[in-house]
C-alpha cells in the first residue's frame, strides 16, 4: 500500500511538471526567421528546389515542435554558409505542397539535391543531425 501512494505522489508529480512546462511552451514567443531563409508557396516551390542542395521545412503556426525547431534552422542556415537552400513551407498555407509530398506530421523536413527528394527529416532534431544529414549528400 505504501509504494502505491508513492507510485502516485510521482506520477502526480510529474504530470504537474509536465503541464507547466507545455504551459511554458505554448506562451513562448515565436522566433524570427533568419534572413538566409526563404519562405516557399505553391508558385515558386519547383523553381526554389531544383537547383543545387535545398532543405525544406514543412511547419505550421501551432505546432510547438515547429517553434522548437525555428532557431534549430537559424543556427543551420548560418553554419551552412551558402552551401545548402534553407528554405520553409506554411503547410496550412500552402496544403497542396504539402499533400504532393504526402507531410502527415509536421515538423517535417526533406531535404532535396537537384529537385530530388534524398531524406526526410522527421520530427525535432538538433543541428549537428541536420548538418550531418546536408553534409552526406554533397
Amino acid at each position: 500500500m505504501k509504494g502505491l501512494i508513492i507510485a502516485v505522489v510521482v506520477i502526480a508529480v510529474v504530470a504537474v511538471l509536465i503541464i507547466r512546462s507545455y504551459n511554458k511552451m505554448k506562451n513562448a514567443p515565436a522566433v524570427a526567421d533568419s534572413e538566409l531563409i526563404e519562405h516557399l508557396t505553391a508558385q515558386n516551390f519547383a523553381h526554389k528546389t531544383k537547383n543545387g542542395i535545398v532543405l525544406v521545412d514543412f511547419w505550421a503556426d501551432w505546432c510547438m515542435p515547429c517553434k522548437m525547431m525555428a532557431p534549430v534552422l537559424n543556427d543551420v542556415a548560418q553554419a551552412t554558409d551558402g552551401t545548402a537552400s534553407i528554405y520553409k513551407l506554411n503547410v496550412d498555407e500552402q496544403q497542396q505542397v504539402a499533400a504532393r509530398y504526402g507531410i502527415r506530421n509536421i515538423p517535417t523536413m526533406i531535404l532535396f539535391k537537384d529537385g530530388k527528394e534524398v531524406e526526410r527529416i522527421i520530427g525535432v532534431k538538433p543541428k549537428d543531425y541536420i548538418i550531418s544529414s546536408i553534409n552526406k549528400v554533397k
